[in-house]
């Protein structure tokens, strides 16, 4: 079979997950017979797997109906995730609902990352079939590395015994940054950086004046970073913390578990029933909580589950989710 990829203005996305789904799809399907293009003008393809909800995105949609074409619409957004993130995004929210509810019904199939977001669709009234397929993981990518570690204590000078804390991520609300910069605070002996970036001027003051320079000395809000230095980061650091609100999967949590890294997440949905606190990773429900795991997790006064995180991140390798991707557009065509 031949599927068309779509995702709409690329270079605007590259930095986000949706950016990073791309990526990973293409990788995870070159590890099957699918023939794949990107080409948005191609029409001998089979089916389009469309990725976003632009202007675009839509004609994509009316034109593949047109010629008789299967559409699945890869349901990365929700109206849960959408809120909280950018400036005026809660008062845009139930219109950017409406958008994607509109949009995901002239899906043949939808494909989202886990079954929590797979729910949330289901509260929408989308009744075509579902599949909760993860956006996967390169696990090659992440392999242990002491130069790529050595790389990240030396790019933000380190010393050897430097309790350091990390997160990735846009400067959203949602994401939660407050309670980041509040961990911070209350810890001034660890290091913590924030790795990711989003435009000032799409987000709301409250989250511009604290990237900007309203946090304490040990925070470093570090940019977009790529390379060895990011993937050092996940290896090196001493715990990945991520306090982020609501997700539909959160594939930075995919990476710090390929980089076999302990990981603290915020107690939500998303991550059930795949990732169990004290199993294969901590969870945590507030700042308070947050901080007697940190501390628990940075003292080694509880397991490491960095092998047990290994497993999760096993079970998602780009070549598993390739073969999932091929299955489910083999049910689509033959519906």
């Amino acid at each position: 079979m031949k599927v068309l990829l779509y995702f709409e203005n690329q270079k605007l996305i590259s930095k986000s997950g949706i950016g990073r789904a791309m990526r990973l799809q293409q990788e995870a399907l070159s590890h099957t017979n699918v023939e794949v293009t990107t080409d948005p003008h191609c029409s001998d393809y089979d089916l389009l797997h469309i990725n976003t909800y632009g202007v675009n995105s839509m004609h994509m949609v009316h034109r593949a109906h047109r010629m008789g074409k299967k559409v699945v619409y890869h349901a990365h957004s929700t109206y849960e995730d959408f809120r909280n993130s950018f400036v005026g995004s809660n008062w845009i929210a139930p219109f950017y609902k409406h958008h994607l509810v509109s949009l995901y019904r002239q899906g043949d199939a939808l494909i989202t990352p886990t079954p929590y977001s797979k729910s949330l669709l289901r509260s929408y009234g989308l009744t075509q079939p579902i599949y909760p397929i993860s956006n996967g993981i390169n696990l090659a990518k992440y392999a242990q590395s002491s130069d790529k570690v050595a790389k990240f204590r030396d790019y933000f000078r380190l010393a050897p015994d430097q309790k350091t804390v990390i997160s990735v991520g846009l400067f959203f609300e949602r994401k939660g940054i407050f309670d980041f910069v509040q961990l911070a605070e209350n810890n001034p002996d660890i290091t913590f950086i924030w790795f990711g970036y989003t435009d000032p001027k799409l987000i709301p003051a409250k989250v511009r004046r604290v990237v900007e320079g309203a946090h304490p000395n040990n925070l470093f809000f570090a940019g977009y970073i790529t390379g060895d230095v990011i993937l050092g980061a996940y290896q090196g650091a001493d715990l990945f913390l991520y306090p982020s609100f609501e997700e539909t999967e959160g594939i930075v949590v995919l990476e710090a578990l390929a980089s076999k890294q302990n990981a603290l997440i915020r107690d939500i949905p998303v991550y059930d029933p795949w990732l169990t606190d004290q199993k294969n990773c901590y969870k945590a429900k507030d700042v308070a909580e947050f901080q007697t795991k940190m501390d628990a997790i940075l003292s080694r006064q509880v397991p490491d589950l960095t092998e047990a995180g290994y497993q999760v991140a096993q079970a998602r390798d780009l070549a598993v989710i390739g073969q999932q991707l091929a299955q489910t557009y083999d049910k689509v065509l033959s519906q």
